[in-house]
């Protein structure tokens, strides 16, 4: 048996997908414009649907407006001709996604969704079909083939499909002004999100989890501190509970080095008087891009000079900040 080519095969796959991509752009105009005004000025929901492969894309690009500030959901053709239907409220906008306009579930509600009053968006590579003859809006998908070689396996117009719904949901996300902030909202489970949700106020220990001792302590009695409180430092105040120092474990190995009697040095004679401070308000990957920058492993935080709290790298990684 002859060895089968199977990195040609997938190039000319990528190829024909990438044509198919390459004459979506050449052909997008005011039909997309009308589309995009119509899902901005949606007093409802953007509700998509599709039937076999196009509603696996129509899925994703539900999930992709409703990620990016376009309240979205999915629904089954064949289950809106069941009860779902109900669903639908005419300040809704519907994207229905049909390769060929005639999917049998898709015109089955096309009329109960014009009685519904819907504004309604078709997705298709057919302008003559059901689906493009009853929208309000027609985006055409130009297909000249499939790329399976049998030219039936939905894949051009799948791919093409799944662009033309992230240049949607993209566009719109632009219009609104979405930030950052307000991706992380909508992900508060991510990485993003922990990254532009979490506080310095809400991973730092607090009251009697925080290391301090007085500035009078030998260094003998602050390690205890250290040692109890697990954050590889201590902080150093005085009596009216002002930071003026640190002590961590690199000021320990510096101090046994020199020789010192760490029974009977104070602490204020070793500690680090030039230390860094984050307020609680500031974001927690802000601290952390602080501690990366000055290479230290723990942060004091402070208000108008007055502790308030510690944190250090592995309070970070377990947060999921890192």
């Amino acid at each position: 048996m002859n060895k089968f080519d199977f990195i040609s095969a997938g190039k000319r796959t990528i190829e024909l997908e990438k044509r198919a991509i390459d004459d979506l752009l050449k052909t997008l105009g005011e039909p997309f414009n009308q589309a995009c005004e119509m899902m901005l000025g949606c007093k409802g929901r953007i509700v998509v649907t599709g039937m076999g492969k196009s509603g696996h894309v129509g899925a994703k690009i539900a999930a992709t407006l409703a990620s990016t500030g376009s309240p979205s959901f999915f629904v089954h053709p064949g289950e809106a001709s069941h009860g779902d239907l109900g669903m639908f409220t005419p300040d809704d906008v519907v994207i229905a996604l049909s390769n060929s306009g005639e999917s049998t579930e898709i015109v089955t509600i096309l009329p109960l969704l014009k009685r519904k009053g819907v504004g309604l968006i078709a997705i298709t590579a057919r302008d003559s079909s059901s689906l493009a003859q009853t929208a309000d809006v027609i985006l055409h998908i130009p297909i000249e083939r499939e790329a399976c070689p049998l030219n039936l396996a939905p894949t051009s117009s799948t791919t093409a499909q799944l662009v033309l719904g992230d240049a949607l949901a993209t566009a719109l996300l632009e219009a609104r002004g979405f930030s950052a902030e307000d991706f992380a909202f909508s992900h508060p489970g991510g990485a993003l999100g922990r990254r532009l949700l979490l506080k310095v106020s809400d991973l730092m220990h607090k009251g009697d989890e925080i290391p301090r001792v007085d500035q009078q302590l030998s260094v003998q009695n602050a390690l205890i501190e250290v040692t109890r409180k697990r954050l590889g430092m201590t902080t150093v105040v005085n009596d009216k509970n002002e930071i003026v120092g640190i002590f961590t474990d690199g000021d320990l190995r510096r101090t046994i080095d020199l020789g010192i009697d760490l029974r009977n040095t104070s602490i204020a004679a070793v500690m680090t008087k030039n230390f860094t401070t984050v307020t609680p308000e500031i974001l927690a990957a802000e601290a952390l891009q602080i501690m990366q920058d000055k290479k230290i492993n723990a942060l004091i935080v402070a208000t108008n000079g007055q502790l308030c709290g510690a944190l250090n790298m592995h309070d970070m990684l377990a947060a999921g900040v890192i």
